[in-house]
């Protein structure tokens, strides 16, 4: 970001939140409730949206966001992600600092066009990656060292939501944000496949990165799990990082000098030593630590973090560029997904990328017109 006038860091920023639905709502609501914000209005073109904000937020809405302009020093951009780079390029170019919800776009190129509008206008714009504010994650970060192999699991149920992407924009992005703001090299490599289930867009996915740095992430997402997971295994030069971002405490196993000298070497043992020294790996070989995370609103950490960087001129703990960079992998992702051939280099056409099926759909849409799908009638 380049660098702007400081504003004053005494009087409330005027905030408009572009999206009523459950996020926006979510943002408004914290936003509302925060000394750093007045929040004049949330903008929804959307009745029934514009609706559930006044009644449920007691906040004004409008139908048009650009009616703000000219009103407002910030905005929090939780619109669909096909609308974020014309909202937030109007927004900034009219010199509103911008905390756009992730993905910052669709592609790579209009990240990139975000990044530089920001910096001509001298605006903030930050991305939302919540889970760099996650608490489990800053107690994690702040013990990891260089990282050498990543596991991330992000799974969760169908919500109905982010129809308007596939799941490594909605869900896996999160993840690979936190393992690029751990590897600042380049990508060398990726390995990717994805099937669509409910729709035209992957709703598994999976890949497999390798950095520059000689790292590799596996990274696997689905969001029609029945179960939901967010867990982080980070295998770093100081040892294991077990991050569950649902959870509680983070695991952390550091190897004791003794192992990381290689002054042991349990295969050369008899067998009677190894099957003894199974009972002892850990603890003296092996340090386990339990450390308790801070009961924290991320959401509400970031919304304060875009306030002070506005206020005091300092680029946001997730820039602009961090978030074109995850566009920018994900796209990458999502091309291998699409270029993935099922049955090897002879696959017929409808055996490659996500849609790998030779009917219209993995899982059919149920038909219409039938005598049994037609509603009944009441009395009353």
């Amino acid at each position: 970001m380049s660098s702007q006038a400081p504003q004053s860091p005494n009087a409330p920023l005027r905030l408009a939140v572009i999206g009523g639905g459950h996020l926006g709502r979510i943002h408004a609501k914290l936003a509302a409730s925060s000394d750093q914000f007045e929040v004049l209005a949330v903008a929804d073109p959307n009745f029934d949206s514009r609706e559930l904000v006044e009644k449920e937020l007691c906040l004004p809405s409008v139908e048009d966001y650009r009616a703000l302009v000219g009103k407002i020093d910030a905005a929090v951009v939780a619109a669909p992600t096909m609308a974020h780079y014309e909202i937030t390029s109007t927004l900034l170019r009219a010199g509103v600092h911008c905390l756009v919800e992730k993905p910052l776009t669709l592609s790579p190129d209009q990240a990139q066009r975000l990044v530089q509008i920001a910096a001509n206008h001298r605006r903030v714009l930050q991305v939302g990656h919540v889970e760099r504010f996650n608490p489990m994650w800053t107690v994690a970060q702040a013990e990891i060292g260089s990282p050498k192999f990543i596991e991330a699991t992000r799974f969760g149920p169908y919500s109905g939501r982010s129809t308007d992407i596939g799941v490594v924009l909605d869900l896996m992005v999160h993840d690979l944000d936190l393992i690029l703001s751990l590897d600042r090299s380049e990508v060398r490599s990726i390995h990717a496949s994805g099937v669509a289930v409910l729709g035209s867009h992957e709703d598994i996915a999976e890949a497999r990165i390798e950095f520059e740095s000689g790292c590799i992430a596996n990274v696997k997402a689905s969001r029609i799990a029945q179960n939901p997971t967010r867990r982080m295994q980070v295998y770093s030069s100081t040892g294991l990082a077990d991050i569950d971002f649902s959870g509680e405490n983070v695991e952390f196993v550091s190897p004791t000098p003794k192992l990381l000298s290689r002054a042991v070497h349990l295969d050369e043992l008899p067998v009677a030593d190894r099957m003894e020294a199974k009972n002892t790996v850990y603890g003296e070989l092996f340090k386990t630590r339990s450390v308790a995370a801070p009961r924290r609103n991320a959401i509400l950490d970031e919304q304060n973090d875009f306030a002070l960087s506005i206020q005091s001129g300092s680029a946001p703990s997730v820039t602009g560029e961090d978030g074109a960079r995850a566009v920018r992998i994900a796209c990458e992702i999502i091309e291998q997904i699409q270029a993935h051939a099922w049955d090897g280099p002879t696959s017929k056409p409808w055996r490659v990328g996500p849609l790998a099926t030779e009917g219209p759909r993995i899982l059919p849409m149920p038909e219409r017109g039938t005598e049994q799908d037609q509603p009944t009638r009441r009395a009353g």
